[in-house]
């Protein structure tokens, strides 16, 4: 079956195969709950007004309104048919409570909306929450796909720094019990993480897929001064000294640096050109006299 890439996409495996647009993450925000991460949809589509939209309704309207009490939870709309049976679930970010949690389910269930028209399937996640539908069931289906790597400038090899993220990144890896509320956050001296499990895994399979992001984050971010590992069904994030939106805000202000030395070319090329002008008309002048004085 082929996809058609809407930007930066990535596949995420399910019967219906997502298309997925990788944002411009450039560094982990732990501010920001609705920073666009990644988000795609089934490129199979359904017919309006037909029984499975009807379902996909109820689910995303399920999931809006489940939000309100609690972090997580899964829904299944069953058909008359089992091609209009349609599965969903959403989950907030662990630190994330209440109105808060409500407002970026409704935020995302809204985005899906707009992204996925008629789609019979997607998946959308914002800093602070993942929503997905299927038609398909992926409800306790342990996916270690690749969804979004990032990895930030190297900042050379230094060894304490590395040993101060190997130990950020195993204590994330070691999970803490639960199976959606598994939200993880360490610090060790300038290096911090976070790490999640979709909230349908157990605890043994929270714990393998994050150990999968772990060693991807190792081997393809290497000395990274910070990385992001979205798998289909966790995610595990670090970062070397100070927060994301100060990392933010210096590539803004390097974006910025760039845009002040082009606009200081501009500048100072119009104003050789009108000394130039200036210059020109000097002589002009100057020529205009000489020929009157004879």
């Amino acid at each position: 079956m082929s996809v058609t890439v809407i930007r930066r996409a990535l596949s995420f495996s399910s019967l219906c195969v997502f298309l997925l647009t990788i944002s411009t993450l450039t560094t982990p925000s732990t501010s920001a709950t609705d920073t666009f991460v990644f988000g795609g949809c089934s490129p199979l589509k359904y017919t309006p007004g037909s029984p499975y939209e009807n379902n996909v309704n109820s689910i995303l309207t399920s999931l809006v309104n489940s939000a309100m009490f609690t972090a997580y939870n899964n829904f299944t709309a069953l058909g008359s048919n089992p091609q209009d049976t349609v599965y969903g679930l959403f989950q907030c970010r662990g630190d994330l409570q209440g109105n808060d949690c409500a407002r970026c389910i409704a935020r995302s269930v809204s985005q899906l909306g707009t992204l996925c028209i008629n789609s019979c399937g997607g998946a959308l996640q914002l800093e602070g929450c993942f929503v997905k539908y299927d038609n398909t069931t992926f409800l306790g289906v342990e996916d270690k796909t690749v969804v979004v790597k990032k990895c930030g400038p190297a900042f050379g090899y230094d060894s304490d720094a590395l040993a101060r993220r190997d130990a950020v990144l195993a204590y994330l890896g070691t999970g803490n019990g639960g199976p959606y509320n598994t939200y993880r956050t360490s610090n060790s001296g300038n290096v911090q993480g976070v790490a999640q499990c979709v909230g349908d895994l157990s605890p043994s399979e929270c714990q393998d897929c994050l150990g999968n992001a772990i060693g991807l984050l190792k081997t393809q971010c290497g000395t990274a001064a910070w990385g992001d590992m979205f798998l289909a069904k966790c995610y595990v994030r670090y970062l070397q000294g100070g927060v994301r939106s100060y990392a933010r805000k210096d590539d803004n202000n390097a974006t910025n640096d760039e845009v002040d030395k082009t606009l200081a070319i501009i500048i100072g090329g119009i104003a050789v050109v009108a000394l130039l002008i200036l210059f020109l008309s000097f002589l002009n002048r100057l020529s205009e006299k000489g020929r009157g004085g004879k």
